[in-house]
């Protein structure tokens, strides 16, 4: 049981932070580290974000916010351990771990822009504007569905399984740095004019983060598809599919879970769109345009469910392993 020990402080925090986000949600009443971390990004790009030299001072300001949290948190986390004790830890790591995964909430939101939908267009594109960047008021249902979908591929990654990984590379600390860094590039890593240049370190970070976490989600969505929709048969053309599409994306990581949800349900994902004003050509992923429907929405939300599990029973499997 001593050796076990160190496996179980982490794992606990782990698996209870999960079946907590699994039951509630993102706390919308509660106050929410990554609305304070929005705040922090949000003034010091008022502030900095203007002259000269708006490459270096918002590369300064980025790498400053992550090491400050990553900081901050690893010395409370020692000194409250220190001070009260074990049961510290694993409380506080387990609020954290419930704050810092956000795949319930975004299976909820992919859901609504399809009830939305179907009570008009204009419903539906209202609800996407709520989980998207791009400009909806010129959607089509199609492009609405399509929209919502990519958006639960993508943040599959960026929400869930990143998040994950970094937990069991770096502890706490870590997945609470990279909720930092992904809140960083979600507000000032645009290539727009206005961001280009200010928010090109974050962009860059957020991308080396990334890299492996969304390789391995879509490889965990595969084997999901494989696992829980008995579809072993397609395991080896999916992989292929992914692999051909996964770069066919503006970001170097968002292609390969789009591309793996694409695969799966046989559409066509990907297009130009319009953010903040500026149009952008983005390639397409998959070939086939088809009509996407509610259906497609359960098949989805199956492989999040089936890549969070995966993704889990990796991290215990193997810190079980380390520390027997």
């Amino acid at each position: 049981m001593t050796q076990l020990y160190p496996a179980l402080l982490i794992l606990a925090p782990l698996l209870l932070g999960w079946l907590l986000d699994l039951w509630l949600g993102d706390p919308e009443r509660l106050p929410h580290p990554v609305v304070l971390f929005g705040k922090m990004i949000s003034r010091g790009e008022k502030w900095l974000n203007r002259g000269r030299h708006r490459k270096l001072k918002g590369g300064i300001m980025a790498t400053g916010l992550i090491l400050a949290v990553y900081t901050v948190c690893r010395y409370a986390l020692l000194e409250g351990t220190s001070w009260l004790g074990t049961g510290f830890l694993i409380a506080v790591n387990t609020i954290m771990v419930f704050y810092c995964l956000a795949g319930t909430t975004l299976i909820r939101e992919v859901r609504l822009v399809f009830t939305a939908l179907d009570r008009s267009q204009d419903n539906g594109r209202r609800q996407v504007a709520r989980i998207v960047g791009r400009d909806t008021s010129q959607l089509s249902a199609q492009e609405v569905r399509k929209a919502a979908l990519e958006t639960l591929a993508e943040n599959l990654s960026d929400g869930v399984i990143a998040p994950l990984f970094w937990y069991a590379m770096l502890g706490m600390p870590g997945m609470v740095a990279y909720k930092m860094v992904n809140t960083l590039d979600s507000m000032i890593g645009y290539h727009t004019e206005r961001y280009i240049d200010f928010g090109c370190v974050a962009a860059r970070i957020d991308d080396a983060a990334n890299y492996i976490p969304a390789r391995l989600t879509a490889l965990l969505m595969i084997l999901a598809n494989a696992l829980f929709r008995r579809e072993w048969k397609r395991t080896r053309a999916l992989l292929h599919f992914t692999a051909l599409y996964g770069n066919h994306h503006a970001s170097p990581n968002s292609g390969w879970p789009e591309a793996a949800l694409a695969g799966v349900l046989g559409c066509r994902f990907g297009g130009p769109h319009y953010y903040f004003g500026e149009y952008f050509p983005k390639p397409f992923i998959g070939k086939q345009d088809r009509e996407l429907s509610t259906d497609d929405v359960h098949t989805a939300v199956v492989l999040n469910r089936g890549a969070e599990a995966l993704m889990l029973a990796i991290i215990v499997i193997t810190t079980l392993l380390i520390w027997r």
